[in-house]
C-alpha cells in the first residue's frame, strides 16, 4: 500500500554535528515529531527507535525502523511535488519561490536501541545536541532518560511527554534547578525553556472532544482569557454571517457535504485556507468558517462533574417498583385517614393517630364501635401486612446499593443525546474528563476493567459497560441506538471501524470520530463510511498528528497556547517576542500579517520586568474573595496602524509551516551558541 520505499542508512558510525535535534520513542508520536522537526522546522534530526515491531500495531508486517522510512519517504515525496510547484510562504517577507525550504538538510539518522541508555545518548550526540525529544510511552522510561540526558549536557534543551501532570510540574523544577546548578549565570528566559513537559493526551483531548458535539466551539486559554474559535456553516442566499473577531480559516467546500472528505494538506484548491486574507474571505462562496467569535475571562479550572448529582438520591438508593409500591402505601394510609374522618366525628389528628395504630397492629379491637369503624379496622390491618415485606425490601435495597457504592454504574433506562467513548487508556480518560468538564452525558464502553480510566469514571458516576466492544450486544448496552455521537478511542484501528461501522448498522445517522494513525487507511474509511450513509458525518483524528507540532515548537524553545484542528490542518496559537523577528520588528499590524503563514491577534502590553513567562497559566487570585481578578495585559483590538516594538509580545495564529519561518528566521538572527 505504501509502494517501495527505499531504507534510510542507520550511518552508524557517523557522528552527528552540532546543533542537530534528537528524538526518543516507541510509537507514532516519535515518528511524526521527527517528520515535522525535519520536513517544516529544517532541522537536522536523529530518530532513535527501539528494534523490531511497534508494541501498538504488532500485527504491522513493517518494524519500526520500516515504518519511519515508509513515513520519512512519503513526506520526501510530497515535499518535491510542492517544491516543484513553488514555495507556500513567499511574498514581502523574501522567502518564497525557493521550492524546498529544507534543502541542504540531510536525511533523518535512524538509530535503533532498546534503551536510552548512557552509551545509545552519548552515540547519538547528546553532549552536542541543541535539544532532545523523549516521548515514549511509559512515563519511567521518559524520566530516566530525562535525568541521564541533564547530566550529559546540562545546556541540553528537554521536551518530556508525561501523562502525570504533578509528577511533570515536579521534575520540570528539578531538571530546571539541575540546569541552573551547573550553569551559573544562565538568562531566566532560557532556563524556562530549557525542559518542558507535555502530554500528548492533553493536547490532543480538546479537538478530540469537539469532533462529537455538532457546533462546538474550540477554545484556547491565554493570560486567564478564554479565546473561541467556533465553525459556522456557509451563509444561505440573502443571509448575512457575523464574521466574528477575524476569519481564522476557510473549510473546504466539501466539508459541510456528509458526503464529502475532509481537507489535508494534499487536497489542493479544495483544502481548506489557513489564515485567508480579506479578499479570499470575499470570493468564497459555498464554504464554511472558522472565525475567532468571542474573548473572555477564565473561570478558575473546576472539577469535572458528576453524572446524576453528588448525593445520593432515591433513584439510586430504590428500584422504580419500590418506589411505586411505598407510594402506593401511603396513598391507601391517606386514603383510610379520610374514611375514618368521614365516618366517625373524631378530629383530623386523631383519625390519623388510629389508622396508624390499626396499621401497625397496636391498636385495641375495635368492639362494640360502629360497623364503620371495623370495618375501617380490618382494611387498616390488611394494609398493614403489606407494610411489612415492603420495609424488608427496602432494607435489602438499601444494603445492596450500599455495598455497590464503589462498583461501575450501569447506563439508566430512558437515557439519550449521550456521547458513547470507546477506550478509557491515556487518551480516553482525557476526553471523559473534557467531556464532563463540558457536562455532556457519556457512557464508556471499556474491555479492561482494570483499565487507566476505570477509577475516574467510578468516582464520576459515569456509566461503564465492561466488555468488547466487537461483540454483540456490548454497544446496545451503552443505548447506542439514542446516543448523540460515537468515540473510538482505542488504540486499534480495526477496533474503531469495526465498532464505528457497527454502530452505523444500528443507527445509520450517528455522528462517528474514529481515533486513526495511518493517513490512506483513513481515507479509504471516509470514502466508505461517507457515501454509505451520505445522512451523517464521519471525522478521523490523530492523537500523533495532533500533538507532534506542540512538541517541534517546544523543541524550537517555545510553547504554544494551543492547537486547533481544521478539518485534516492544524492552527496554532503561540506568544512570541518580536525582537529578533524581522517580519514583524517596526511593522504595522497590517504589514505583519502574511496570508497563510501567520497573523497577529493580540499585544502583550505588560512591562517586560512583570510578564509571566506562561501565558496559558492562570493569574493568581481568589475567585472566593471581595477582590477582583487582575486585569489582563492583553490587548486585542488593534488598529492596523500600530507599529510594533521590540520590547512587545505578541499572540499570533499560525500555520505549522509559517511558525517553522518565524522560529528559523529568529535562529538566523540569533546564531546559536
Amino acid at each position: 500500500m505504501l509502494g517501495f520505499v527505499p531504507p534510510l542508512p542507520q550511518q552508524p558510525g557517523r557522528p552527528p554535528s552540532a546543533g542537530h535535534m534528537i528524538v526518543c520513542g516507541d510509537d507514532a508520536l516519535a515518528r511524526r515529531l521527527a517528520v515535522e522537526l525535519r520536513y517544516v522546522y529544517g532541522e537536522r534530526v536523529t530518530l532513535l527507535l527501539p528494534p523490531g515491531r511497534d508494541a501498538n500495531s504488532p500485527d504491522t508486517p513493517l518494524t519500526q525502523r520500516g515504518r519511519a522510512a515508509a513515513l520519512f519517504g512519503r513526506m520526501s515525496a510530497a515535499m518535491n511535488r510542492a517544491g516543484n510547484g513553488g514555495g507556500t510562504t513567499g511574498g514581502g517577507n523574501g522567502t518564497g519561490g525557493s521550492g524546498d525550504t529544507n534543502a541542504g538538510v540531510e536525511a533523518v539518522r535512524i538509530m535503533e536501541a532498546p534503551e536510552p541508555s548512557d552509551d545509545v545518548l552519548e552515540e547519538a550526540g547528546v553532549d552536542r545536541a541543541a535539544a532532545l525529544a523523549l516521548v515514549y510511552d511509559d512515563d519511567e522510561r521518559n524520566i530516566r532518560a530525562a535525568l541521564t540526558a541533564r547530566r550529559l549536557n546540562p545546556r541540553l534543551r528537554l521536551v518530556i511527554r508525561l501523562y502525570n501532570r504533578k509528577l511533570g510540574q515536579h521534575l520540570e523544577e528539578l531538571l530546571d534547578q539541575a540546569a541552573a546548578v551547573a550553569m551559573p549565570g544562565i538568562d531566566p528566559a532560557l532556563l524556562d525553556a530549557s525542559t518542558t513537559v507535555l502530554s500528548d493526551a492533553d493536547t490532543a483531548a480538546p479537538a478530540l472532544a469537539a469532533t462529537a458535539l455538532t457546533g462546538s466551539s474550540k477554545i484556547i486559554q491565554a493570560e486567564g482569557l478564554l479565546l473561541r474559535a467556533a465553525e459556522r456553516p456557509p451563509p444561505r442566499p440573502g443571509e448575512t454571517v457575523d464574521p466574528g473577531l477575524c476569519t481564522l480559516a476557510l473549510l473546504s467546500s466539501t466539508t459541510n457535504d456528509p458526503a464529502g472528505a475532509e481537507g489535508s494538506d494534499s487536497s489542493g484548491d479544495e483544502a481548506p485556507q489557513l489564515l485567508p486574507d480579506e479578499r479570499a474571505v470575499a470570493d468564497a462562496t459555498g464554504r464554511g468558517t472558522v472565525v475567532l467569535e468571542a474573548i473572555s475571562r477564565a473561570d478558575p479550572a473546576r472539577p469535572a462533574t458528576r453524572m446524576g448529582g453528588r448525593g445520593a438520591p432515591l433513584a439510586q438508593i430504590f428500584s422504580r417498583r419500590l418506589r411505586w409500591s411505598a407510594l402506593g402505601f401511603v396513598l391507601a394510609a391517606v386514603a383510610l385517614v379520610i374514611a375514618s374522618l368521614l365516618t366517625t366525628e373524631d378530629s383530623a389528628l386523631h383519625s390519623a393517630y388510629l389508622t396508624v395504630l390499626d396499621l401497625l397492629g397496636m391498636n385495641d379491637p375495635a368492639e362494640g364501635a360502629p360497623p364503620a369503624r371495623q370495618i375501617i379496622q380490618i382494611l387498616s390491618g390488611i394494609a398493614g401486612l403489606l407494610l411489612l415485606p415492603l420495609l424488608i425490601a427496602a432494607v435489602l435495597e438499601a444494603f445492596g446499593t450500599l455495598r455497590t457504592a464503589s462498583s461501575l454504574r450501569r447506563p439508566p433506562r430512558g437515557l439519550g443525546g449521550h456521547v458513547v467513548l470507546l477506550g478509557l487508556g491515556k487518551i480516553g480518560t482525557r476526553v471523559l474528563v473534557r467531556l464532563r468538564e463540558l457536562d455532556i452525558p457519556v457512557v464508556v464502553v471499556e474491555e479492561d476493567p482494570e483499565a487507566r480510566g476505570i477509577p475516574l469514571a467510578r468516582s464520576l458516576h459515569v456509566p461503564t459497560v465492561i466488555g468488547d466492544v466487537t461483540q454483540e450486544g456490548v454497544l446496545e448496552a451503552a443505548k447506542i441506538y439514542r446516543a448523540r455521537a460515537l468515540l473510538a478511542l482505542t488504540s486499534i484501528d480495526t477496533t474503531n471501524l469495526e465498532a464505528a461501522l457497527y454502530a452505523r448498522s444500528v443507527k445509520p445517522d450517528l455522528r462517528v470520530a474514529l481515533r486513526l494513525y495511518d493517513d490512506e487507511f483513513a481515507t479509504a474509511v471516509y470514502r466508505t463510511l461517507r457515501t454509505a450513509h451520505p445522512g451523517a458525518l464521519t471525522r478521523s483524528r490523530s492523537v500523533s498528528h495532533l500533538a507532534a507540532p506542540s512538541f517541534a515548537v517546544a523543541m524550537m524553545g517555545r510553547q504554544i497556547l494551543g492547537a486547533v484542528p481544521v478539518e485534516r490542518k492544524v492552527m496554532l496559537f503561540a506568544a512570541l517576542e518580536v525582537a529578533g523577528h524581522p517580519q514583524l520588528e517596526g511593522r504595522t499590524v497590517e504589514q505583519a500579517f502574511l496570508a497563510g503563514a501567520w497573523r497577529v491577534l493580540a499585544i502583550d502590553a505588560t512591562p517586560p520586568a512583570d510578564r509571566t513567562p506562561d501565558l496559558a497559566a492562570m493569574p493568581p487570585y481568589n475567585p472566593d474573595g471581595d477582590a477582583a481578578p487582575p486585569p489582563s495585559g492583553l490587548v486585542w483590538d488593534l488598529h492596523p496602524g500600530y507599529v510594533l516594538r521590540a520590547t512587545d509580545r505578541v499572540v499570533i495564529a499560525a500555520t505549522r509551516r509559517g511558525l517553522a519561518e518565524l522560529l528559523r528566521r529568529q535562529r538566523s538572527v540569533v546564531p546559536r551558541q
